[in-house]
């Protein structure tokens, strides 16, 4: 199955060093050869890059290791394909509008049987059942709230109930974010790690390449990364329990 990535953090921040160890699992250190793509939320916009090339392979996503764009909120993903053709239409992230703002969205899984009936704005355009999943997402949301979107912690409970309800049909790995906070829901296997004050040295995993990010960063500074599995050798992971959903906000995990 896929691999997702994503990165939350409370000062705009530059994925290069993480993108860089991630997009090797599309062709060279791991079988996620079926397309990638990464979007960066700047402002009420988004940058979003899609290939159906393999990541290890693709100009772009060369593009992305030595373009040094900063952001609050970033998702990528890498592909393997279990429903839907490789093309581009079928490359996540998938980007949607609601209550007046970009939503973004990544998933790793397989949902089995999952058919919504879906209308109005929120519909797929390929055919995977990940964009299903968005587009369902959207829509109860939509319905739940009507055009104003709710305060944190009823938007939570309502994703979180959701998530339960498209886990039922198969693995749910998902990252979702508005730009303003992470959402990252677990079926099998994500993990976290959280950057901060005093910072030290990292090594990638599936690349000879490290960073003392104290020389990069300042004391204020914190950034989430959210990965399936994890990207550096000498950092504390923590992983996600199956069924779990957590929301990060400038660079850290809410409480419950």
């Amino acid at each position: 199955m896929c691999q997702l990535l994503a990165m939350n953090c409370n000062v705009p921040t530059d994925i290069v060093f993480s993108f860089t160890g991630f997009a090797h699992r599309g062709g060279r250190t791991d079988t996620h050869h079926d397309g990638w793509g990464i979007a960066f939320f700047e402002g009420a916009g988004v940058r979003h890059f899609v290939d159906h090339q393999a990541a290890i392979a693709s100009p772009i996503a060369e593009l992305i290791k030595q373009y040094p764009i900063k952001s609050l909120n970033v998702i990528a993903h890498i592909r393997k394909a279990t429903q839907g053709q490789v093309a581009l239409e079928n490359c996540h992230p998938f980007v949607r509008e609601l209550w007046g703002r970009y939503w973004v969205f990544a998933h790793n899984g397989d949902l089995k049987d999952f058919t919504p009936v879906l209308d109005g704005p929120f519909r797929p355009v390929g055919n995977t059942d990940s964009e299903r999943a968005f587009c369902f997402l959207l829509q109860q949301l939509r319905e739940r709230f009507g055009d104003q979107m709710p305060a944190m912690p009823a938007l939570r409970a309502a994703i979180r109930d959701l998530v339960h309800v498209i886990a039922r049909h198969g693995t749910f790995n998902m990252m979702l974010s508005d730009g303003t906070a992470m959402f990252a829901h677990c079926s099998t296997k994500l993990c976290y790690v959280v950057r901060r004050y005093p910072f030290t040295q990292a090594c990638l995993a599936d690349e000879d390449l490290s960073v003392d990010f104290s020389q990069v960063t300042t004391p204020n500074d914190r950034v989430a990364i959210i990965v399936t599995t994890p990207l550096t050798t000498n950092e504390t992971w923590t992983e996600f329990a199956p069924g779990e959903l957590k929301v990060f906000v400038d660079g850290w995990p809410l409480s419950e």
